[in-house]
């Protein structure tokens, strides 16, 4: 500790000058692993709920009201500060895992300062990723905060008693927001006061807040138990119940009457378009602009759906796509399984399918460990397939979770080999684990990144499935298509709702007259996709980012380009911004002519 803090005073001292440009052996600059350790420390600090999401429970008991100008100041400090700091070191003079570290950082440190400059904060809460949601599910004391020590039940108290004024700052922003004339679409609103509402109950014991109490440790002593019942009655009837039913009133009677009728958020007064911008740099990790994402939307949903067409044709269907959509979803030999065993048994038939062309086309592997599990029951209901890692130590594996709610019900369209690829190997499980595994990376990034990195490379492996030996049934491989050609659709209706004016019900649509899907399906994508704008685009603009590298780097080195060198490259340094990337690989390409 001394030394980091002695470090960062020379940092101060040493303003305007450029740290350790004599570093001619190219070895790990001690200063910046010290610093960027720091940072990561210090960070968690101001975001703790983000820490207990990623497994530390050090600041358990803190939660902060973290969207007003008070706290938005001190962050724009922070971030400054370590902006400073960073820009003293000379990047000629770092090695290559440290030059890395600091274009990330340093984009990072660029990209939270700018974002701090608009006033996202009149929208605190929306219906789908918002922070009364992750409230509700952390004080359920069945996911993300632990409830298993008897400190576990009273840090979860400490972060109750800051709800009410998490409640009320909530209202004071959105009055500001509608002074300022920005406010929430009322599609939105709608969805949000039933959340609301579903909190208020009549009597703590029927409180979703009242499930730790419910599922209290038998260990704990009697004393113990009282008191934490007592405790957790009068918290829940104090700090729970009362703000949700005052903000469900705020937004039923005071917001829904003030939210706007247009969709997208160009339509917001002055910064609107330039938010929109920002967010398409902060989310895809490029400096695309929403005309080129858009068009490459068009002409990706314009090739997958010819190739929809080929293989629906090739199967001897007779109908169009949207009679082959309805005939995969119907047909009753699509759902051949009768128990959960054979759903999650042909997972593995499809892991152990791969394993000859994996090992051709991977040279590392993790040793973090893997297993298919199905979803448990009390979550099974709202859960997705999901891929949830292992831990850094490797004592805990990586868990492939397959929602199964009736087994007869299962469909084998709905693309089982792609959501493999995605969600497990070499997806997820590849580039999470194999980041996690690296010691050599500063924690910021082993344990950090962006989603264009992430959900790109994991879409990326869907593309892979033939070269791995799957893809071989027609039906498949559509799966597989449908997958593809959501992730373009929201290319499209992303950037047509928040730049080029296209209506919710426009969006709606277009996305169900180009894939299968419901209108309840449909209208949930686009109303995620309204309020969290260009968060979406990462996905398909990281697959292709991946895969135009792997072409120029193919064509430029031609005998000389190896598919297991490059894959292996592409994952060796963790997740990076795809700019960065970019620089990286085409490094990487220079040294294997």
């Amino acid at each position: 500790m001394k030394k980091v803090i002695l470090f960062l005073s020379a940092i101060v001292l040493l303003v305007g000058c450029k740290l350790s440009n004599t570093n001619q052996t190219r070895e790990d600059n001690k200063e910046l692993a010290v610093l960027l350790d720091k940072y990561y420390e210090e960070r968690l600090q101001f975001f703790p709920i983000e820490a207990t999401l990623s497994g530390d429970n050090r600041y358990n008991d803190k939660m902060y009201v973290d969207f007003t100008d008070s706290y938005r100041e001190k962050l724009k400090e922070f971030y400054n500060r370590y902006r400073i700091y960073i820009a003293q070191f000379d990047r000629d003079a770092l090695n290559d895992n440290d030059k890395l570290s600091f274009d990330a950082f340093s984009r990072e440190m660029a990209i939270n300062l700018e974002g701090l400059s608009f006033h996202d904060n009149y929208f605190p809460l929306n219906q789908f990723q918002s922070a009364h949601l992750v409230f509700g599910q952390m004080g359920s004391g069945s996911v993300i905060e632990p409830f298993k020590t008897v400190k576990d039940y009273d840090d979860w108290l400490q972060r109750m008693s800051v709800f009410p004024a998490y409640a009320d700052s909530t209202i004071v922003y959105f009055k500001k927001g509608i002074d300022a004339g920005y406010v929430l679409p009322k599609a939105i609103v709608v969805k949000m006061i039933p959340q609301m509402q579903s909190m208020v109950v009549e009597n703590a014991e029927k409180s979703l807040f009242y499930g730790p109490i419910t599922n209290i440790p038998a260990g704990f002593s009697d004393a113990d138990k009282k008191r934490l019942t007592s405790l957790y009655i009068k918290s829940i009837n104090t700090n729970i119940i009362p703000p949700f039913k005052k903000l469900a009133e705020f937004l039923q009677n005071e917001y829904l009457p003030k939210a706007r009728t247009s969709t997208g958020i160009d339509s917001l007064p002055k910064w609107g378009d330039a938010y929109y911008r920002y967010l398409i740099r902060q989310q895809t990790t490029t400096s695309k602009t929403p005309d080129e994402i858009y068009n490459t939307g068009l002409a990706e949903v314009k090739r997958i759906r010819s190739e929809m067409e080929r293989i629906k044709n090739e199967t001897g269907f007779t109908g169009d796509l949207t009679a082959f959509f309805a005939y995969l979803k119907t047909d009753k030999k699509f759902r051949p399984y009768k128990t959960p065993k054979e759903i999650l048994d042909a997972f593995e038939t499809i892991h152990q399918k791969m394993q000859p062309n994996l090992q051709k086309m991977f040279g590392h592997t993790p040793k973090t460990g893997f297993e298919i599990r199905q979803t448990e029951a009390f979550r099974a209901a709202s859960a997705s397939a999901e891929y949830n890692q292992g831990s850094a130590d490797g004592t805990r594996p990586g868990i492939f979770y397959i929602p199964i709610l009736d087994a007869t019900q299962f469909n084998t369209t709905s693309g089982m080999e792609s959501l493999f690829l995605h969600e497990a190997i070499p997806g997820h499980h590849y580039q999470v684990s194999l980041q996690q595994e690296n010691e050599k990376l500063p924690k910021f990034r082993r344990f950090g990144g962006n989603a264009a990195y992430a959900e790109g490379w994991a879409l990326y492996c869907e593309s892979l499935g033939k070269e791995l030996g799957l893809y071989t049934d027609p039906y498949q491989y559509f799966g597989a298509l449908g997958d593809e050609i959501h992730r373009a659709i929201r290319l499209v209706v992303d950037v047509g709702m928040h730049a080029k004016g296209m209506t919710r019900e426009d969006a709606i649509k277009y996305m169900m007259d180009n894939e299968p899907i419901s209108e309840e399906g449909a209208t949930a994508e686009i109303e995620r996709y309204m309020v969290i704008p260009a968060q979406a685009l990462g996905y398909k603009i990281g697959a292709l980012k991946i895969r135009e590298l792997r072409t120029k780097y193919a064509e430029l080195l031609g005998t000389k380009f190896k598919i297991s060198d490059f894959h292996d490259a592409i994952l060796k340094d963790g997740n990076l911004p795809l700019d960065v990337l970019e620089k990286k690989m085409d490094t990487w390409a220079a040294k294997q002519k």
